[in-house]
């Protein structure tokens, strides 16, 4: 059959809705964004245009036509082996896109989009379509679907208020003030067309999110939000990092296991909550200095774009400033934590360190016959309102900005103890953090919980058991566990994944 017909019978097979849906995750690449390279004029506006007239004229003829010129120019794409292109990151988009809303093209040639994963040096495990969609996009989607075409009218009312931000941009006026986003897909179109938008004015990215929920927090409750939706669903869904589908993230699990009883342990337990939180996970044991710089140089490599978290686990002996590696040799512990949330791969996405060493050599004793004998470090253990706000300083968008980040921002560090004390260990166990730790997010998973709350949770735990030293004056002690957060949204812990099965059902 001819490429022309069946490109067009494709086209006529798919709804308006996931039209929509499909250009704006295929134009992601396209968007404002530290992920991905060229973002000059001529691409918004290609970006944003099909939008505003499929819009204005409520027909989805140039969407159709920008799908056509995509698919035309994947099917004469010859994939180069020695660099990774723009064109190589928009078929993977597009794949990835069309898998999840169920409209793959027959005719899409697969064993291309294998030769690019080839590039990216992807495993098998990264090869699942759903690392390549981006999760604040599908977040976005979420928020598209609870409004009603009414909330978003509403949304576009208060946008083209602000004379400000819209002066001189051409696709606006095409779209005009009044529409009408009832026909089926039109809804999307604007609202998409907004996101899109804001982001060309640096208004937002995938963690500043401010000005969109000032526009939501505008609309009419009653007439905006679809059944069972409301205002405040809505806006709180976008104070959350986006980490929507498998995988939740990279996990990088460094152990030294040299010295340390129950290391193995430790190991296991880690990548048994990484796997079972839905992480892509990768081990060194008993590591180097030299192999930590390895690991920055691999996570610089551009398919880690693709995840949506980074975490580590970074388990040795230490003490108030340094930890101790395989070879003996020290790495200062700030030295450690301010080189990898620099990587540019990993901006703007959440960053959790789980630091598990002693950072000294005090500890909180307790001292009285009743203590004696009792703690978790014997070999028994178990695993077991308007008018406040009007009076407050009003921060205008002309002294806002979004462009510049404190490379620490969007970091957590998780420390086994504090500074200056010892971190517990049980024999044949490991660390007493990580066992509790593991157990804890492992038991709240699908609860809704955040990352912080089970730290919080953690630490009441973990303050409660009596831990007794291995020497020889055997001194019952409690450990205290803290972390340090430059966190601007909240992570929530991932429902149970299954990397290996596809649990998605498309939308519509």
């Amino acid at each position: 059959m001819d490429e022309v017909i069946q490109v067009t019978q494709w086209l006529s097979s798919i709804t308006p809705r996931k039209k929509a849906k499909l250009f704006f995750f295929t134009t992601h690449a396209d968007a404002p964004s530290p992920m991905v390279g060229s973002n000059d004029v001529d691409t918004h506006e290609e970006t944003q245009l099909p939008l505003a007239t499929t819009v204005a004229l409520h027909n989805f003829k140039n969407i159709d036509e920008f799908l056509k010129k995509k698919v035309n120019t994947f099917s004469c794409y010859n994939v180069i082996e020695n660099e990774i292109t723009k064109t190589d990151y928009e078929y993977l988009r597009f794949y990835s896109a069309c898998k999840y809303l169920d409209v793959v093209p027959p005719f899409l040639d697969l064993e291309k989009i294998s030769a690019i994963q080839n590039k990216f040096e992807m495993t098998d495990e990264e090869r699942d379509y759903r690392l390549l969609l981006d999760s604040a996009d599908l977040v976005l989607e979420k928020v598209c679907d609870s409004l009603k075409p009414a909330g978003v009218s509403q949304m576009w009312t208060a946008l083209r208020k602000d004379r400000n931000l819209i002066r001189g941009v051409k696709t606006i006026d095409i779209i005009g003030f009044f529409v009408d986003p009832s026909p089926t897909g039109i809804k999307e179109c604007l609202f998409f067309f907004i996101v899109r938008f804001l982001q060309k004015a640096d208004k937002i990215n995938r963690v500043n999110t401010n000005r969109l929920e000032r526009l939501i927090a505008q609309c009419d409750e009653s007439s905006s939000c679809e059944e069972g939706k409301t205002i405040d669903f809505t806006i709180d869904s976008l104070r959350f990092y986006p980490t929507e589908l498998y995988p939740f993230g990279f996990c990088l699990i460094m152990c030294v296991i040299e010295g340390r009883d129950g290391a193995m342990q430790e190991i296991e337990k880690t990548m048994e909550i990484s796997r079972h939180l839905g992480m892509i996970t990768h081990t060194e044991k008993n590591p180097t200095k030299e192999t930590i710089e390895l690991v920055k140089k691999e996570s610089m490599k551009p398919k880690y774009q693709f995840y949506s978290s980074f975490t580590c686990w970074f388990m040795s002996h230490g003490d108030s400033n340094s930890m101790v590696l395989a070879d003996g040799e020290t790495i200062e512990r700030e030295w450690f934590l301010t080189s990898f949330p620099d990587i540019s791969t990993f901006q703007l996405k959440p960053k959790v360190f789980f630091m598990v060493s002693c950072r000294g050599a005090n500890k909180f004793s307790l001292k009285g016959d009743e203590f004696e004998g009792q703690s978790a470090t014997c070999d028994y253990y178990d695993i077991g309102s308007a008018l406040i706000r009007n009076r407050m300083l009003d921060i205008t968008d002309s002294v806002r900005d979004i462009s510049y980040v404190q490379p620490m921002m969007d970091t957590l560090v998780a420390y086994s103890t504090i500074l200056d004390h010892l971190s517990g260990r049980a024999n044949a166990h490991g660390s007493i953090y990580v066992d509790r730790a593991c157990v804890l997010m492992s038991e709240n998973i699908s609860r809704g919980r955040s990352l912080t709350e089970i730290l919080e949770h953690l630490s009441q735990d973990l303050h409660e058991i009596l831990q007794e030293t291995m020497d020889e004056d055997r001194i019952v002690y409690k450990q205290a566990c803290h972390y340090d957060s430059f966190f601007r949204k909240t992570l929530k812990l991932p429902y149970t994944r299954h990397p290996k099965e596809d649990v998605h059902s498309a939308p519509q």
